[in-house]
């Protein structure tokens, strides 16, 4: 469990741990999406086992914005207490949409690392 994690957190590939899931990680300020390698550079490994494999991904992604925005929330709310929730509204706003090529990229290496085969 604990190398699955460490794998996740570095993008390796789910079934050698040494090869690179992502070819170019994007970016916001790029204004461009994460490319990904069609297989492992070390072992072959083939990442989309077939078309929309990664439609999945995208209830990871949402789980993963969802405890964002929360955790955002909490931060913003009791930590710094602004009384207008329309300020927080907008500084989650910005975060998610600041965090979406990430969360695209790390949903999709969990998504790979839970269905392994």
């Amino acid at each position: 469990m604990g190398n699955m994690i460490k794998n996740i957190c570095l993008g390796s590939c789910p079934n050698c741990s040494k090869g690179k899931v992502f070819e170019d990680k994007g970016g916001f300020f790029k204004l461009k999406l994460p490319k990904m390698y069609k297989n492992c550079t070390i072992c072959s490994y083939k990442f989309e086992k077939e078309p929309g494999y990664f439609y999945g991904a995208m209830y990871v992604s949402y789980m993963l914005t969802v405890g964002e925005a929360v955790g955002l929330y909490m931060l913003l709310a009791y930590v710094f207490q602004f009384e207008n929730n329309f300020q927080i509204f907008l500084m989650i706003a910005a975060t998610m949409i600041g965090l979406s090529v990430f969360n695209m990229r790390i949903s999709r290496i969990i998504w790979m690392h839970l269905f392994k085969t």
